[in-house]
């Protein structure tokens, strides 16, 4: 897992402090510049001054044990800070989830939910297709009626996908649509409803109340939010929106395999106390993977 930009920077930022003694004025002045290198790279200003926060209050002051270099100690505690960012937000085993509850409720409810544009729909049609593979029936229900060729996108996916479809038409009411669905799914042997959502409407509220209606209605039993890793903070900031109105339990970013700053998905995580479950490494069906966060981590502190 890739993230050039963001090992890049923590590597001088090291190599800064290697050499010298930890005072709090030495590590301010490289903060400084590490913070603001931090936000051009998609890390969101509050995760940035967070993490550069936690960092400062594990190395400066402390004592180092003999033997270990400057360097050493601050990429061990650089690492433990990173890791705690992931590890707050905890691991979900999505296809393992989806098995359990698909046996214990028949029917295993996950709603989508994201801006137009960031490559929702297609990531449903991946998740449906790693989900087919493992022998789980899926069907997708095109609950947005309000974007132009939504349908026929959904309709086309699912077809390579392997999944079933369930629509209404345009101008249905998306709520209905996603009731309907599951009701269709539990009469048809399905196992799993993916619920594609509208990204845009007239006003943010609009949008807001539509998905809250949509939950009120389905009670889905898992809410993914799918961000673009090419958007930077305009994915972030979304994933804050949508986990403030109506609670995400995981997301997805889309078009990882492109981005070579990495500060998205910590941002992600950060903000809603999160996971990320999968990223999106290209354009074939195959190409989603579970995300690691000890590669990620790996790959980042990879100096």
């Amino acid at each position: 897992m890739s993230a050039r930009k963001l090992s890049k920077i923590f590597r001088e930022f090291v190599d800064t402090l290697a050499f010298k003694e930890l005072t709090p004025e030495r590590f301010d002045e490289a903060a400084s510049k590490l913070f603001i290198e931090l936000v051009q790279s998609d890390v969101a200003v509050e995760v940035a001054e967070g993490i550069i926060g936690d960092l400062r209050s594990k190395v400066v002051g402390q004592r180092i044990q003999r033997g270990r270099s400057v360097k050493e100690f601050l990429e061990s505690e650089l690492r433990a800070t990173l890791q705690e960012v992931f590890e707050r937000a905890g691991w979900i085993d999505l296809e393992k989830l989806a098995m359990e509850q698909a046996r214990q409720k028949g029917v295993f409810k996950v709603i989508f939910l994201g801006p137009n544009g960031h490559g929702k729909t297609t990531t449903i049609g991946k998740l449906s297709y790693r989900f087919s593979k493992k022998g789980l029936r899926v069907l997708i229900a095109a609950a947005d009626t309000f974007r132009a060729g939504a349908i026929e996108q959904v309709s086309q996916i699912a077809s390579l996908a392997g999944a079933g479809v369930f629509s209404m038409g345009y101008g249905a009411d998306p709520a209905a649509v996603a009731y309907e669905a599951v009701e269709r799914a539990r009469r048809g042997g399905y196992n799993v409803v993916m619920i594609d959502t509208a990204g845009r409407m007239h006003t943010k509220k609009n949008l807001m109340d539509e998905m809250k209606k949509i939950i009120r209605v389905v009670e889905p039993d898992f809410k993914i939010f799918v961000g673009d890793a090419l958007t930077g903070n305009d994915a972030v900031e979304m994933a804050r929106s949508f986990h403030s109105e109506v609670g995400i339990d995981g997301s997805i970013v889309s078009k990882f395999d492109a981005d070579v700053k990495g500060g998205v998905v910590v941002s992600l995580v950060y903000v809603t106390g999160r996971p990320v479950l999968y990223v999106g490494t290209g354009q074939r069906l195959e190409d989603l993977e579970p995300f690691d966060y000890k590669s990620f981590i790996d790959s980042v502190l990879s100096f």
